[in-house]
C-alpha cells in the first residue's frame, strides 16, 4: 500500500489541498498578506491557503516532529536587494502558525513538547490520499 513517501510530492499536495477545502476554513486576512518578507505581492493563487496547508501536512508527515521555526526556514527564499547581495529570508510565521492551529482543530496534527506531529487520524488521512493516486503518479523506482 503506497504512503506519502511513495508518491510524488506535487501530486500529493494538490490532492490533499482539494480534500482540505471542505475541512478547514480560509481566514479573511489571507487575501491581503504576503507569505514573507521575501515576497513582493500577496499570493495570486486563490487556493494558496489550502495548498500551503497540504504542504505543511506533508512536511509534518515526512519530518515530524517539526515546529514553526523550521518551516519558516523551509518556506523562505532569497530576498532581492538593490545594492547588496541576495540573502535568505525566512517566511512569515503567522500563516504557518494559523495553519497549525486549523489542522489541530480538525484533529490531523497535535502539539508535543518536541514539535507538531501527525495524529493517527492525520496519518490515515494522508495514506488514504496517497493510495487514491494512480500508479502513474507514483515515483519511479530508484
Amino acid at each position: 500500500m503506497p504512503n506519502a513517501y511513495d508518491v510524488k510530492a506535487s501530486k500529493l499536495v494538490v490532492a490533499t489541498a482539494t480534500e482540505l477545502k471542505g475541512m478547514i476554513k480560509k481566514p479573511d486576512y489571507i487575501n491581503y498578506v504576503k507569505s514573507g518578507a521575501h515576497r513582493e505581492r500577496v499570493p495570486s493563487d486563490p487556493d494558496f491557503w489550502y495548498t500551503r496547508g497540504a504542504s505543511i501536512l506533508r512536511q509534518v508527515y515526512i519530518n515530524g516532529p517539526i515546529g514553526v521555526s523550521r518551516l519558516r526556514t523551509r518556506y523562505g527564499a532569497r530576498k532581492e536587494h538593490s545594492m547588496h547581495r541576495k540573502h535568505h529570508v525566512r517566511a512569515g510565521g503567522g500563516i504557518i502558525r494559523d495553519l497549525f492551529q486549523s489542522l489541530e482543530g480538525v484533529g490531523l496534527i497535535k502539539r508535543t513538547p518536541a514539535g507538531r506531529v501527525l495524529t493517527p487520524k492525520g496519518m490515515a488521512f494522508m495514506d488514504k490520499i496517497a493510495k487514491g493516486l494512480s500508479p502513474k503518479e507514483m515515483k519511479a523506482a530508484q
